[in-house]
């Protein structure tokens, strides 16, 4: 029975070993929501995929419902409004918003975000809209001048111009390069 222990770890082991390059060789960004006060709302996490970008955002101490979520051009959240941020990424002007608009350009739309009772939310979402790094023909997070990701107190309608009438912005997460 040792033995055959010792064989699975051994096997895991090396399976880890191998699997560990494959792992870190994707492009990521990584950010700390923080709330109009300053706190620590959680974590934003982006990996770069062949056509487009994983968002992965687990947040806590939100107003329960729904939120609308947006990539925003400038890697900057100074806090309490967050307008340092800029407006959405985008790559033509004027930036038309909305999933549902038959003319959206804005590629800093992304599906809101929900919080339950306990202020909490967990989502993973892909988008084709974005890059993670120049080099595509679509716009890059970590450009210049960088990006953030911006949480929003009210849905996204994804039709309303300029931002879907999700009001004003509760959470903000600087994008910086991963580890």
């Amino acid at each position: 029975m040792k033995t055959g222990l010792t064989k699975w770890l051994a096997a895991g082991a090396l399976l880890g070993v191998m699997a560990s390059p494959l792992a870190s060789a994707a492009e990521t960004a990584t950010g700390t929501l923080l709330g109009a006060d300053g706190t620590d709302l959680g974590r934003v996490d982006v990996t770069e995929t062949p056509k487009g970008v994983l968002l992965r955002v687990i947040a806590h101490n939100l107003t329960p419902g729904w939120h609308g979520m947006h990539f925003h051009e400038k890697g900057q959240c100074e806090a309490p409004k967050f307008t340092s941020a800029g407006a959405h990424v985008h790559t033509q002007t004027p930036v038309v918003h909305g999933f549902l608009n038959a003319r959206a350009n804005d590629d800093g739309d992304l599906p809101n975000l929900f919080a339950g009772p306990d202020g909490q939310a967990t989502v993973e979402v892909y988008s084709t809209l974005v890059a993670l790094k120049p080099g595509t023909t679509r716009p890059a997070l970590l450009d210049k001048d960088g990006s953030a990701l911006v949480i929003h107190a009210h849905p996204d309608d994804y039709t309303t111009q300029p931002i879907g009438g999700a009001g004003e912005r509760v959470a903000c997460a600087v994008l910086k390069p991963g580890a």
